[in-house]
């Protein structure tokens, strides 16, 4: 599959698409610092082509501004909002799925999702949210419990930013610390970290920069997620660091005949290769039926 450039407005994004655009479009939405990347191809692969009678399927994934090829700002300096960020995702789904698309988010691309069906839901065919938390609560009085104390110790020093293995080493303890105690690959995701250093204008940007977007934030929720309609997937690790399985249930609980998809052991982390033989056939059946392309 080939990387294809999108412009939204004067900001470029990279992009790349598997599968047949006549099929039903699943939109990626990665989380924050993440590049394309961090969705693997192979995951990407079997979502569009599983042979399992459901038909195929058209997954776009892509580049944030700052990670990957798209446009990226100075370290520490960005330049958009939560906002843009939402709007680049709704321009995606406008150009290369014909204006409506299943949306798969995880983490800060799960909240971004949230946000997306509430302020465009003719764009949302369905929702599937992964390792996130409801971005807004009917009655917020029960607080969700904290992360993990052992994730609110984790400290990991700054690598040296233009050194390929000072940088891999730092996303290995960065995803290590996230993940559930068995969930976590370490030989995947150094080819990952690999990928993601070497397609990054500026890895240092791709870091730091969305933290700095989300802490910035002070948009209200433009809606209630009680007011969802389109069928919602709420995928969830047993043992999520930062957001404690609470999470998941409470979400699950805030949209409309939301299903919930526990992940043994699992942590705050793009689905793992070893979960996949669980979560594609489970984003297959929720994005689609049997039959023919939809063109």
């Amino acid at each position: 599959m080939a990387e294809t450039m999108v412009a939204v407005g004067d900001v470029q994004l990279c992009a790349e698409e598997f599968g047949d655009s006549a099929y039903p479009s699943i939109l990626l939405i990665g989380g924050a610092s993440g590049s394309m990347d961090w969705w693997d191809a192979e995951f990407c692969r079997r979502l569009a082509e599983t042979p399992d009678g459901l038909g195929g399927r058209h997954v776009i994934r892509y580049d944030h501004r700052d990670t990957g090829r798209s446009a990226a700002c100075p370290p520490g300096k960005p330049d958009y909002s939560s906002r843009d960020l939402l709007e680049d995702a709704t321009a995606l789904i406008d150009r290369l799925a014909a204006g409506r698309a299943h949306v798969v988010g995880v983490s800060m691309g799960a909240g971004l999702a949230q946000d997306l069906v509430l302020r465009h839901p003719e764009r949302v065919a369905s929702l599937t949210l992964i390792s996130t938390s409801p971005i807004a609560r009917r009655d917020p009085s029960a607080p969700l419990p904290p992360m993990a104390e052992r994730l609110s110790r984790f400290e990991v020093a700054d690598p040296e930013w233009s050194d390929r293995e000072s940088v891999v080493r730092y996303f290995l303890a960065l995803e290590e610390a996230y993940a559930g105690p068995e969930s976590f690959d370490a030989e995947f995701t150094r080819r990952v970290a690999e990928r993601a250093f070497d397609r990054s204008i500026d890895v240092e940007s791709s870091v730091k920069n969305h933290w700095i977007v989300i802490a910035a934030d002070d948009e209200d929720v433009p809606g209630d997620l009680g007011t969802v309609t389109v069928p919602t997937m709420v995928v969830h690790g047993s043992a999520d660091p930062m957001f404690p399985l609470a999470h998941g249930e409470a979400l699950a609980a805030e949209i409309p005949g939301a299903r919930l998809l526990v992940l043994a052991g699992g942590g705050h982390q793009y689905p793992p290769p070893a979960t996949w033989d669980i979560v594609v056939p489970a984003i297959r059946r929720h994005t689609g039926t049997p039959g023919a392309p939809t063109a």
